[in-house]
């Protein structure tokens, strides 16, 4: 599995942008597509909201891809 450590510079970053940030989509309607494929898990578990709200200390995984989403100090 291909890691990716994401610095997060605000509170939080929803789902689907994060997906665009971190280069798995062109677009954040893309991001919800694959969101809402069931493709995507947040800390284990399958997520479907397309704008969930992703803190720092979360795992993200989707197509082989773990994304560590870390603060920045």
């Amino acid at each position: 599995m291909q890691p990716i450590d994401f610095e997060l510079d605000r509170e939080y970053v929803e789902l689907n942008q994060l997906l665009k940030l971190v280069g798995l989509c062109d677009s954040g309607g893309a991001g919800k597509a694959i969101v809402a494929s069931g493709a995507v898990t947040v800390d284990g578990a399958v997520e479907l909201r397309k704008t969930c709200k992703i803190h720092a200390g979360q795992v993200v995984r989707v197509e082989g891809v773990e994304i560590r989403v870390v603060g920045v100090a």
